[in-house]
């Protein structure tokens, strides 16, 4: 961020999860909170990475520890709400792009924000609809 630009970081489920979770997209998304401090998220992520959890794996006491590392980390996180106007251009982004609602859901938050915008993401249906819109794509090619 040497240019002095203000760059905001918005996290989807994937890249929130990312963040405790061993393997290749770790690293990136640890790299991309360190750069950016700024972090944002759509109100959605939080439920969706809660329920998400318990998918993962069956060790019930780290699921608990993850629950409970999502939650502080959301307490850092600025939340964009899911209103009316966040689910209307989600059903302008879902009629015009393959996405599914909730993913449309992530990128309409984000979409609300100032640019410039980082939108890390781990998952490929997304990717392309943020380029589309502009954003700074965080992610991996392996």
């Amino acid at each position: 961020m040497g240019n002095g630009r203000f760059v905001t970081l918005v996290l989807d489920t994937t890249a929130l999860l990312a963040r405790f979770l061993d393997g290749p997209f770790r690293p990136v998304i640890l790299d991309a909170m360190a750069t950016d401090r700024d972090w944002c998220a759509s109100a959605l992520v939080l439920s969706e990475a809660l329920m998400l959890i318990d998918q993962i794996g069956d060790d019930p006491r780290r699921a608990d520890h993850l629950r409970r590392a999502v939650r502080d980390d959301w307490e850092r996180i600025h939340v964009v709400p899911i209103d009316q106007r966040c689910l209307d251009r989600a059903a302008e982004l879902g009629r015009t792009q393959p996405l599914r609602t909730v993913d449309a859901l992530h990128l309409a938050a984000a979409d609300r924000l100032p640019r410039p915008v980082r939108f890390a993401t781990f998952d490929p249906a997304q990717i392309p609809v943020a380029l589309a819109l502009g954003f700074d794509v965080v992610s991996t090619t392996g």
